[in-house]
């Protein structure tokens, strides 16, 4: 099994799939060992001394001018942990989670948290036990970290609260710990506090998000080519010397993959009276054009998740000089922004996209398709209703693109006056994205049909290796109505497990 080790520096997005998605191994390098040590040092100094230190000892919060006695910081750090775990709603995904804790880990091992190297042992002792903890919907709002979601991580690390077992089966945290010989912690000072003071869970769906759209952009692409093609579109406006002169490089990349996908087609620039096509309709025409503009939306989001993961993010911080400094770096603002921005990058293209599939479905404007494809028009109805449920998925799609992150709301007594809501960012995004898939599903559902049925003319050798695949997956091509959404549901799979992008870069090669 891969093995991912966690330093001092933070770790990469792929590093963070590997172990959210791929069930890979997690271990503590030497040098993270070492900076922990050294780190709970300063704290353990700091925690003998009679002045108070926010986060050693004090409350928090708006309870941060109360200075705790000793005897009492191992109940301050383990009542944080159970106050904060204050989650509901449905459980969210295990890839989720794992992300999560896993990113917790990978701030604790910077050593600017002061957490003990037994506590992160510990944390990726759950991790490769396989251990979830059920973590909630709703409790986040995304400043002062993931509270509530990171809480009851925590929780499960103390033995308490309920997790999901390797099995998939939810038990008591500490019954599964102690199946996999592990031995619950017990927080002290400041350790409760590092453990939830994170952005980790928006960030995480931050990178699953930005893996995910990159492959539907692909795949949009691929779409989109064969939209044009069954509507005999031109493909002279994808050449390169146009995206040339206006240098925006996610478009020029979405130009070439369509121009690619195109090579060899017979059915490019064709019109059903033989009468020359000027120009295009916006949603085929300018498709390099939106979809271009979400590549670099991706690329911008990209850096900021990068950032980010090289950062500790923790209040108060151990610094290498000694102090321990409260700051504001908990603040999700950064990642809050991008999530909301994909959002609205995907919604755009999920739009335009529906475009051309109902552009495909009117006779009016499909350029000599039969109405809704259908096999005979008025008793079939073809796919009239499958661009119904499209439309629908495109109207939630630009409900999700409004903002959270415009949005605050303040807590802990106004100490806690303006938050982030990246947590409500992320989790929008994980539903469009979803969305996003379907949407494209059905264009492609619709654009091979309508290639089938211009006779005469050879599509691209990469289109027709998009046909055979898809149909050998079990979508089904034209014919009298039939129940759709099994077609429609092989549809979204193709998509959604590479399968799309994969049987045309057969003939096309990479594609970028």
């Amino acid at each position: 099994m891969h093995t991912v080790v966690v330093g001092t520096s933070g770790v990469t997005a792929s590093d963070v799939l590997a172990v959210a998605r791929g069930g890979a191994r997690v271990e503590l390098s030497g040098e993270a060992v070492a900076a922990l040590a050294a780190a709970r040092e300063i704290v353990d100094a700091l925690a003998a001394k009679p002045e108070p230190v926010y986060g050693v000892s004090t409350g928090f919060g708006a309870l941060a001018t109360r200075h705790i006695s000793q005897e009492l910081r191992t109940q301050l750090q383990r009542n944080i942990v159970r106050s904060h775990a204050a989650g509901m709603g449905p459980r969210v995904e295990r890839e989720v989670v794992r992300a999560l804790m896993f990113l917790r880990l990978k701030t604790v091992c910077s050593g600017h948290t002061g957490v003990r190297p037994e506590v992160a042992q510990t944390m990726a002792d759950v991790l490769n036990a396989g251990i979830t903890p059920v973590v909630h919907e709703y409790g986040s709002l995304g400043c002062s970290g993931d509270l509530a979601p990171l809480s009851h991580c925590a929780l499960a690390l103390m033995g308490e609260g309920d997790a999901e077992g390797p099995d998939g089966v939810v038990r008591p945290a500490g019954e599964l710990l102690a199946e996999h010989g592990i031995e619950p912690v017990e927080l002290r000072e400041k350790e409760g506090l590092a453990l939830l003071n994170g952005t980790d869970g928006m960030l995480g769906m931050l990178i699953m998000a930005l893996a995910d759209l990159e492959a539907l952009y692909t795949a949009a692409d691929i779409t989109a080519a064969l939209s044009l093609e069954a509507l005999l579109g031109t493909d002279k406006v994808l050449a390169p010397e146009l995206h040339d002169i206006r240098p925006h490089p996610g478009q020029g990349a979405s130009a070439a993959n369509m121009l690619a996908v195109l090579k060899g087609s017979q059915l490019t620039g064709h019109h059903q009276d033989d009468a020359p096509r000027v120009q295009d309709a916006y949603s085929v025409r300018c498709a390099p054009q939106v979809a271009g503009a979400g590549r670099d939306t991706l690329a911008h989001a990209r850096l900021v998740a990068e950032r980010e993961l090289a950062s500790a993010v923790d209040n108060p911080v151990v610094l290498p000089d000694g102090r321990v400094e409260s700051n504001g770096n908990f603040h999700g603002a950064p990642v809050a922004y991008v999530l909301d921005f994909l959002a609205i990058a995907a919604a755009d293209l999920g739009s335009i996209a529906e475009r051309r599939t109902d552009r495909l479905l009117d006779k009016n404007r499909s350029h000599g398709l039969p109405p809704f494809l259908a096999d005979d028009a008025g008793v079939d109805s073809g796919l009239m209703i499958a661009q119904y449920t499209q439309a629908a998925l495109v109207s939630e799609m630009k409900r999700l693109a409004v903002p959270a992150s415009a949005d605050s709301i303040p807590s802990s007594a106004m100490q806690e006056d303006h938050v982030s809501m990246g947590w409500s960012a992320a989790r929008k995004l994980r539903t469009a994205v979803g969305n996003l898939t379907r949407i494209l599903a059905i264009e492609l559902y619709a654009a091979t049909r309508a290639v089938e049925l211009r006779e005469g003319l050879a599509p691209a050798p990469a289109t027709r290796a998009v046909i055979d695949a898809v149909r050998e997956a079990g979508v089904q091509g034209p014919g009298p109505d039939r129940f759709l959404a099994p077609d429609l549901a092989a549809a979204d799979a193709f998509v959604r497990d590479g399968k799309l992008v994969a049987a045309a870069e057969t003939v096309t090669g990479p594609l970028r």
